[in-house]
């Protein structure tokens, strides 16, 4: 069965890396938890806030259990 999960992360100046690295290892731990056998694919979309800058990222996982 094909299933979607989405993992969400608020961004903050000069801490980008460290949050793209925790969001990296929430997917990880859910692949691991889940045992996943199939990942179909993983995309990013960035959430702005009103002055268009970004503010969050939005990471989408469609994969097969």
């Amino acid at each position: 069965m094909i299933k979607v999960r989405t993992f969400t992360q608020n961004l903050e100046i000069m801490k980008t890396i460290g949050e793209l690295n925790k969001l990296d290892d929430m997917v990880n731990n859910f692949l691991k938890t889940e045992k996943v056998k199939k990942v179909i694919s993983v995309s990013d979309a960035v959430t702005t806030n009103n002055d268009g800058m970004t503010m969050g990222i939005i990471r989408v996982l469609t994969y097969e259990s």
